[in-house]
């Protein structure tokens, strides 16, 4: 009687704890079955893969002044495995991608595009003219213009912190040379982080009108 007490009490503190542990509201960690099918779907090579990923970005419209924040796009574990596959094109089994996610830690990437506009193009006035008399009044914009971008992500009522926030100027080239357009930005967080089915991206540039995103969780594999 008493070991059937104590087995009976074990079962439920281990129970208590399991329902106390935070649960990710992604599909994380990923099975050995959604590995795979993950592979075979990025193995396809063709437009569906662009057509699937495309559930994951978020197209905003342009605004009247400032720079365009043109997308922002929330790739799960799930939808990054499937990049990974496209990018090997031959020789690569699902065996092989089942090992190679084993020593993965399953993240979450969050990719800003930023687009030059008129209003915030290539050209930008130089903050020293004034102060130093500089007679350029005039500068290029530099490539790393990104890093004056504030990006918080959020999950319900929590601010996340990113683990690698990375980003690079997007040009045009042609006959006369390469161009600044814009720029993307990049930023990982661990996929476990994510316990809340919602979560929100907020983008305040140096210049016009912040923009937040929302992405419904559950409605992302």
């Amino acid at each position: 009687m008493a070991s059937t007490l104590l087995r009976t009490i074990s079962c439920l503190l281990a129970f208590s704890l399991v329902l106390a542990l935070p649960c990710s509201a992604l599909d994380t960690p990923l099975s050995d079955t959604a590995v795979r099918q993950a592979y075979f779907m990025g193995q396809r090579h063709d437009e569906s893969l662009a057509r699937f990923l495309d559930h994951y970005t978020r197209h905003l419209a342009p605004p009247k002044t400032g720079p365009y924040i043109s997308s922002v796009s929330f790739l799960t574990p799930y939808a990054l495995l499937t990049q990974l596959s496209d990018r090997h094109a031959y020789g690569y089994s699902a065996q092989q991608a089942e090992l190679q996610h084993q020593n993965l830690v399953e993240t979450v990437k969050i990719v800003i595009e930023i687009q030059l506009t008129g209003t915030y193009s290539n050209v930008m006035r130089n903050p020293a003219a004034r102060t130093t008399g500089t007679p350029m009044e005039y500068l290029l914009r530099p490539s790393d213009f990104w890093r004056d971008f504030q990006v918080q992500i959020s999950n319900g009522d929590e601010s996340l912190r990113p683990f690698l926030y990375s980003g690079h100027g997007a040009y045009f080239c042609g006959d006369t040379g390469c161009t600044l357009v814009g720029a993307t930005i990049q930023l990982e967080c661990l996929a476990e982080s994510f316990t809340s089915d919602s979560a929100l991206v907020s983008i305040d540039p140096p210049e016009g009108d912040p923009v937040t995103v929302e992405f419904d969780l559950a409605s992302l594999r």
